[in-house]
């Protein structure tokens, strides 16, 4: 068995959701043993080739584990200064492979520690739990003849945490020079990090594309993780029917799938062809497969046939672009105009799919001014339809769920949303 520690997003249920998809549908076994909106203990029946990393867009670090051991040795040697137990922590840490794998040809050693934390009694002591930690690879280091530097962290910075940007221009991937330390309620789990997200590939397929569609464009990370939520692989056949400028089909050509995309308005067909002409050099992809086509929703079980397609991710009409926070009246009217669209939308995307195929799309996530919240109930039509919800948590996926975390099973949809949008986005899942 090999143990991974997973740092998400800031949305971490999306995250934790887009991972087990994304896990799933490459038969990969594993169990999750803890989770938290600051990390996931993950447990492989193989060993991971840690560049999956590069196919999810929720997943911030994957660290390899390399030890556990109690917070009651951590809480005796930190808050009760016990020094036997200091020299415990010391022991367990020479046990393992840590500094073997920092020891180097250089002259000097340069690595940093990050501490993630699940529980609020350690939250506080966490930053003198990264000094304490720090000094012991710095000890262990000096006792191997080697000169290292740690890296330490300006007095506002409120956790003491490297972003995947300061782990990626440091260079500590390569010299396995991260330590990632998870404490939980009862364990403590350390390892170093393998794989980092990096936000400028993303950056770059957002920014840099030949055509952009800002206002309305949906986030490639975002894109990334609807593409994963409906299970698509490598070589399945990939369906945008409201593909606009082609973001979804960008990513989901990434992953080597068959993308078609379809919208309704000529510029945005001319639009999506050029920027996946772009990605695929850009690249390099050999021999790339995608469509893109002009047509109506109305009109897409005549465009794509009956049975044909694997996998749909879409974002569809989300409504008008709000300069500020609605009232409820006109949310609901922003909700009842796109009835109809959404309806059509269901019934043509259940037509195209193959049995058991899946369809990841997004819906509207109204805040009010008054507080209220306003949602498209799609429960009844896909129903009527002949789809099946799929809840995106199963028991199954944990080692073992605690009473106090079970309410995560049912979770049927995944909110996006943050305080500037004035549109946030439902996510839903629904399997043929």
């Amino acid at each position: 068995m090999y143990n991974s520690v997973i740092i998400p997003g800031k949305n971490w249920i999306l995250s934790l959701a887009e991972l087990i998809a994304f896990l799933e549908s490459r038969e990969c076994k594993f169990k999750i043993l803890s989770f938290s909106k600051e990390y996931f203990i993950v447990c492989f029946e193989k060993k991971i080739d840690f560049s999956i990393i590069d196919g999810l867009g929720g997943i911030i670090k994957i660290g390899e584990i390399k030890t556990t051991f109690s917070t009651d040795i951590l809480d005796k040697a930190i808050v009760q200064k016990d020094k036997p137990s200091k020299k415990e922590i010391e022991n367990i840490f020479a046990d393992t492979t840590i500094i073997d794998d920092l020891i180097s040809s250089t002259k000097k050693i340069f690595f940093g520690v990050s501490v993630y934390s699940s529980e609020k009694r350690f939250r506080k002591i966490a930053k003198v739990s990264h000094r304490f930690f720090g000094s012991i690879i710095k000890r262990k280091l000096s006792e191997h003849g080697q000169k290292s530097r740690f890296m330490g962290f300006s007095k506002d910075r409120k956790l003491p945490q490297l972003s995947h940007v300061e782990v990626l221009k440091k260079g500590l991937i390569s010299n396995n020079a991260e330590l990632i330390i998870g404490i939980g309620k009862n364990r403590i789990w350390v390892s170093i990090t393998k794989a980092v997200h990096n936000p400028f590939e993303f950056q770059k397929r957002d920014v840099y594309k030949p055509i952009q569609r800002k206002i309305f464009g949906i986030p490639p990370r975002l894109a990334k993780a609807l593409i994963n939520l409906s299970s698509c692989n490598q070589g399945s056949s990939l369906l945008d029917p409201f593909c606009g400028v082609g973001t979804i089909l960008q990513e989901g050509l990434l992953t080597k799938s068959k993308v078609i995309g379809v919208d309704i308005n000529p510029w945005c067909i001319k639009s999506a062809e050029r920027n996946l002409e772009w990605l695929s050099k850009e690249y390099e992809l050999t021999k790339p497969e995608y469509r893109v086509l002009q047509g109506d929703i109305k009109d897409l079980s005549k465009k794509m046939g009956y049975n044909e397609i694997d996998c749909v991710a879409t974002e569809p009409d989300l409504g008008p672009a709000l300069r500020q926070i609605p009232t409820t009246p006109y949310a609901n009217k922003i909700i009842i105009k796109l009835d109809k669209l959404y309806s059509i939308f269901l019934n043509e995307t259940y037509k195209v799919l193959r049995k058991d195929g899946r369809c990841a799309f997004v819906t509207p996530y109204l805040k009010t001014r008054s507080g209220q919240i306003v949602t498209m109930n799609v429960d009844e039509k896909t129903k009527n339809i002949g789809f099946r919800r799929v809840f995106p948590f199963q028991r199954e996926n944990f080692e073992k769920i605690s009473s106090t975390k079970e309410e995560i099973l049912k979770i049927n949809s995944l909110i996006d949303t943050n305080e500037r949008h004035k549109i946030g986005r439902e996510i839903h899942i629904f399997q043929k």
